[in-house]
């Protein structure tokens, strides 16, 4: 009775791998890519700035700055690093 209880509360452990599975299938490979850019050079010192003006303008109780700049900034380099790699794999 107890082992039944927790399969009910836990559920089957196959039906988590099959979950992690279709999960992973259903990955936009647009998604990986951007994940992938994120982590490039240009793209992290972006971010950063980006964090760090968050920070700054969350801090202040009362400012005029929003970090506009700063994201599309990250949007940018990001997105640079996406097209790149998306139309070089397509030639």
């Amino acid at each position: 009775m107890v082992f039944e209880e927790k399969m009910i509360m836990n559920g089957e452990p196959e039906d988590e791998e099959e979950e992690e599975e279709e999960e992973e299938e259903d990955m936009d490979p647009i998604e990986t890519m951007r994940q992938k850019c994120e982590e490039a050079e240009h793209c992290v010192d972006t971010r950063e700035r980006l964090e760090e003006c968050e920070t700054r303008v969350g801090s202040r109780s009362s400012t005029m700055e929003d970090c506009t700049e700063e994201l599309f900034d990250f949007l940018h380099a990001r997105d640079h690093c996406v097209a790149h790699k998306l139309f070089h794999s397509v030639k």
